[in-house]
């Protein structure tokens, strides 16, 4: 709408002719906004009404078939929790994580007060960042008489093998995984640099013979698991269990 603007000067009549010729366009204008279909606009500062189209998307979200968060299965009973363990029954316990400098301590209060524990269930057991704390965990769940047992789709991966073959019997269901590689120490140093005469070796194939694997086996196995770097996995076969001899 154009909007006219009239100066003093501007003769009487003329103007008054002028006003209502104005007044009439108004009232046009205005009832053609109510009374007019509205349509794409076509002159130029005029709106624009744009029609947005949107897409519903529906997602469905599966839980993972394996966790070490045992919320994953609320319905299991759980007695007591002391680090990576938990009771499930008077005389059972699973395992899951990671062992650190504590968990030898909270291994003995789960003993003390669940003093019926005679099996270990290994869930997903994905080693240790303490080595010495491992083997002293490892030689306390043997003098306590426990077993050790991975069930299918369980998992036990780096030093938690060694916590597996503590058990006065280590078994495993078919489908349980087994990972192995070089340890690291704190320096960064892997085993093969060290001299294969070097007494940090003797450390693993005396605990090895200790558990129970003939000496033979032992230093095959222990090879096997260091001819990975520390930074890869070795996925142990059923016939690799079988050959070192690390069920029982």
């Amino acid at each position: 709408m154009e909007l006219r603007i009239y100066n003093e000067d501007t003769d009487h009549q003329g103007a008054k002719g002028s006003w209502a010729s104005g007044l009439l366009t108004i009232i046009f204008a205005a009832a053609a906004l109510f009374l007019l279909p509205a349509g794409p606009a076509q002159a130029a500062g005029s709106s624009i009404t744009v029609t947005e189209t949107v897409e519903t998307f529906e997602y469905t979200i599966v839980a993972p078939e394996r966790s070490s968060d045992w919320t994953s299965a609320p319905s299991l009973q759980t007695l007591g929790r002391y680090g990576p363990f938990r009771v499930v029954s008077s005389d059972t316990a699973e395992m899951s994580g990671t062992v650190d400098s504590d968990s030898p301590m909270l291994f003995r209060q789960m003993l003390k007060q669940h003093p019926g524990i005679k099996r270990i269930q290994m869930i997903d057991c994905d080693g240790s960042v303490d080595e010495a704390a491992n083997l002293s965990l490892a030689r306390q769940i043997r003098h306590a008489g426990i077993s050790t047992h991975v069930p299918a789709h369980g998992s036990v991966r780096s030093g938690a093998v060694e916590l597996f073959l503590a058990g006065v019997r280590h078994t495993a269901d078919k489908g349980a995984e087994f990972v192995v590689h070089s340890w690291m120490d704190e320096d960064g140093r892997e085993a093969n640099d060290y001299p294969p005469d070097d007494p940090v070796h003797s450390e693993y194939l005396s605990y090895y013979t200790e558990m129970g694997i003939p000496a033979d086996k032992a230093q095959a196995f222990y090879a096997l698991t260091n001819s990975v770097p520390f930074a890869e996995q070795l996925k142990l076969s059923r016939n690799d269990l079988a050959r070192f001899q690390l069920l029982h």
